[in-house]
C-alpha cells in the first residue's frame, strides 16, 4: 500500500519520528496546558488562542477556524506546499532517508539489501540470546551477574552470548537461508585471506545495537577471557549502521523522554543498564565518544534537555566538554552531573545505590557552570597571561551558544570568573562573546591586569572636556612616555593630533580608535571634572616612564653583577652611570 508516491509504513514512520510540538514550536510558540499544547493559530487572526497541539496523538486542531490534521499536514498548510513536498520536507529536517517508488532498480536492489540485513541481524540477535542459556554460556551469564545486571533487564536488553567456536553463527544463518555475501555484508561474518569464513564474534557477551524504532542493525561484544583483545569488538559500519548517528538504548528510552523532555546520556553498554535498571527511563548512551551532530539532532527529536553523565576521568571530561559544546550548538539546554573520581555510572549506582544516582543527576550543574569552574581551576587567574587564555578559551564556548541574550550572559560571567573590575572591558568581553568572535582583539588583551592610573584618566579627560589645555600639555611630551599604559593606543593617538585645531581634536581622535577604546575614552570624558590637572598629570606620567626605566636598567645591572666578567663590569659602570642621570632627571620634575 502507498500514500502518494510513497509507502504507507514509511509515512508512518515519519509521523512516529516527527515531534509535532517541536514542528509547530519553530512556527508557533505553544504553551502546555493539561495534556496538550496552546497557541495563536497561525492560519487565522485571533487574539485569543484556540489553537491546540496534542503531542501524544500527534495532531493539531483549531477550535475557532477549525483547521486540524496531522504533522505532515501542519507542513503543508504552514509551508503551502502539496503532500509530496511537505513529507520531502519533514524528512529533510528529520534526517530520515526517502523511499522512493520510482527509484532506479539500483536503488531497489540496496532497499532489498537493507531489508534483508535487517532479517539476519535479527536472526542472529535471536541465536545469540540462545545461546546464553546453554552450558556454554555459563561463563557469561556468571560475568553478568558479577556486574550486577538482572535477569529481566538482560532480557529488555537482548544481552547473549556468542559462543567460541569459530563458525557457529555462520553455520546458523546459513542454515536459516541466509547467503554468504549477504553475511560478509552485515559484519557478521568475515572472511580470511586463504578464503576461511568465521565468526566476527566468538566467546563473547553480545549487546545488540538497534535503530530507535527497535530493529537490530549492529552489536558490541563483550571480551570474557583475560586477556582477550579488544575487550571491546564492535560491528563494522554496514548500510544499515552508522556509529555516528546510532544511540544505545534510544529504542527503549524515548517514549520517557518525550514524555518528560530529558534524557540522561552516558556512554557505555554497562552505564546504560546499570541507569536503565535503576529506573532512569531516559537514558541513552553513546557507546564511549563524544556525541556527534547527528546524534544530537536525532535526540533533539525527542527532549529539551540532557543531562551528559560521563566518567570524571581525562578522557571523560573531555569529551563531556566536546559534546556539551556540541548539544548546546543544537539547542538543547545541556547539564553535568560530577561523579567522584575513579566512578562511572555503572560503579557509582552498584556502590551507591540508585536513590544517590539520582540525586546526582537532580544536582547537575549547567554546561556552562561545568566549564567555567573547570577551566577557571585550570588556569591561574591571578597571572594576566593566563587570564587572557582563559578568556580566548571560553570565547570559543561561547560561539558554539546559539542564543545571543545567553551568550550575553555567558560573556559577563566569564569576565566575572576573570577578575575583571574595569566595566569597559568586561562589556568588551560580552560583545566579543555576543559577536563570536573566539579571541579578544589585541588591545582588549593587552588591558587585561594594568590599571587605569589617576595620571592617564586625568589627561584623556582633559582632551575630551579642555582641549587647548591639553594639546598645550601634549607637545612636550613624549611617545615614550606612554609605553606600557592601559591606555597606551588612546594618548600615543592623542600625541599626533596635539598641534591639530582643538575644535576637532575629541571628534577625530575617537574615529581612529577601535570600539573598547572609544568607550572607554568617552567613559572618562563624562566625569564630572579632571581627577588632576593636564599639566601635573604629563608629568606624573613621565615621572612613571622614568621609574620604569630606572627598574629595567636596576635588572641589567643585576644579571651584569651576576656574569662577574671584566667585560660585564665595564657595562655596569656605564648602566649606572645611566641609572644616575634618570635619578637627577626624576628629581628635577619635582615629584
Amino acid at each position: 500500500m502507498k500514500v502518494g508516491r510513497f509507502p504507507q509504513n514509511f509515512i508512518e514512520d515519519l509521523k512516529e519520528h516527527a515531534d509535532i510540538v517541536r514542528v509547530v514550536q519553530d512556527t508557533v510558540p505553544l504553551k502546555k496546558t493539561g495534556n496538550s499544547y496552546k497557541g495563536l493559530c497561525p492560519f487565522h487572526a485571533e487574539k485569543t488562542p484556540s489553537f491546540h497541539v496534542n503531542q501524544e496523538k500527534g495532531f493539531f486542531h483549531c477550535f475557532g477556524c477549525g483547521i486540524g490534521g496531522d504533522v505532515v499536514k501542519f507542513v503543508e498548510l504552514n509551508e503551502k506546499l502539496n503532500f509530496s513536498d511537505s513529507v520531502l520536507l519533514l524528512a529533510e529536517r528529520l534526517g530520515l532517508q526517502v523511499p522512493d517508488l520510482n527509484e532506479t532498480k539500483e536503488e531497489r536492489v540496496a532497499t532489498a539489501q537493507r531489508e534483508a540485513l535487517l532479517k539476519a541481524h535479527e536472526l542472529a540477535a535471536t541465536f545469540f540470546q540462545e545461546q546464553l542459556n546453554t552450558p556454554n554460556g555459563k561463563r557469561a551469564t556468571q560475568y553478568l551477574a558479577k556486574r550486577g545486571i538482572f535477569a529481566d533487564t538482560i532480557s529488555r536488553l537482548g544481552i547473549g552470548f556468542a559462543p567460541a567456536k569459530r563458525d557457529s553463527l555462520t553455520k546458523h544463518l546459513l542454515n536459516e537461508g541466509q547467503s554468504l555475501d549477504l553475511l560478509l555484508t552485515s559484519g557478521l561474518v568475515i572472511q580470511r585471506d586463504n578464503k576461511t569464513v568465521l565468526d566476527r564474534f566468538r566467546n563473547r557477551l553480545m549487546i545488540p545495537i538497534c535503530r530507535d524504532t527497535g530493529s537490530v542493525i549492529a552489536f558490541g561484544g563483550r571480551a570474557l577471557e583475560n586477556g582477550q583483545q579488544p575487550k571491546y569488538l564492535n560491528s563494522p559500519e554496514t548500510p544499515l549502521y552508522t556509529k555516528s548517528r546510532t544511540l544505545y538504548g534510544l529504542h527503549l528510552s524515548k517514549s520517557d523522554i518525550k514524555r518528560l523532555g530529558y534524557s540522561v546520556m552516558v556512554e557505555g553498554y554497562f552505564d546504560f543498564a546499570q541507569a536503565i535498571q535503576a529506573g532512569v527511563n531516559t537514558v541513552v548512551a553513546t557507546c564511549g565518544t563524544a556525541v556527534t551532530r547527528q546524534q544530537a539532532r536525532l535526540l533533539r527529536r525527542f527532549a529539551s534537555k540532557v543531562i551528559i553523565s560521563f566518567d570524571p576521568d581525562t578522557a571523560g571530561q573531555a569529551a563531556t566538554t566536546r559534546s556539551g559544546e556540541l548539544l548546546l550548538a543544537e539547542q538543547l539546554q545541556v547539564n553535568v552531573t560530577r561523579l567522584p573520581p575513579g566512578e562511572d555510572p555503572d560503579t557509582y549506582i552498584q556502590q551507591h545505590g540508585k536513590q544517590k544516582y539520582i540525586e546526582q543527576l537532580k544536582e547537575s550543574k549547567p554546561y556552562l557552570e561545568h566549564v567555567l569552574d573547570r577551566a577557571s581551576l585550570k588556569h591561574d587567574l591571578s597571572n594576566d597571561g593566563q587570564r587572557r587564555m582563559f578568556l580566548n578559551e571560553m570565547l570559543n564556548i561561547a560561539a558554539s551558544i546559539p542564543d545571543a541574550a545567553t551568550r550575553d550572559k555567558f560573556g559577563d560571567r566569564v569576565a566575572h570568573k576573570a577578575r575583571i573590575m574595569e566595566d569597559v572591558i568586561r562589556a568588551e568581553i560580552r560583545n566579543a562573546a555576543v559577536s563570536k568572535r573566539t579571541r579578544l582583539d589585541d588591545s582588549t588583551a593587552k588591558s587585561i591586569g594594568k590599571t587605569i592610573t589617576t595620571a592617564e584618566k586625568g589627561l584623556i579627560w582633559s582632551i575630551m572636556q579642555d582641549t587647548k589645555t591639553a594639546q598645550d600639555v601634549l607637545v612636550n611630551t613624549e611617545t615614550a612616555d606612554f609605553v606600557g599604559l592601559a591606555t597606551e593606543t588612546i594618548l600615543k593617538t592623542a600625541l599626533t593630533l596635539a598641534e591639530w585645531p582643538a575644535n576637532n581634536v575629541s571628534e577625530t581622535l575617537l574615529e581612529r580608535l577601535n570600539s573598547t577604546e572609544i568607550a572607554l575614552t568617552k567613559q572618562i570624558g563624562l566625569l564630572d571634572e579632571s581627577p588632576a590637572s593636564a599639566r601635573d598629570c604629563a608629568v606624573e606620567l613621565r615621572r612613571l616612564r622614568y621609574e620604569r626605566e630606572r627598574a629595567e636598567l636596576q635588572n641589567q645591572i643585576d644579571q651584569k653583577q651576576q656574569l662577574g666578567t671584566p667585560d660585564a663590569l665595564e657595562e655596569i659602570e656605564a648602566l649606572w652611570q645611566q641609572k644616575k642621570d634618570l635619578l637627577q632627571r626624576i628629581e628635577a620634575l619635582g615629584v
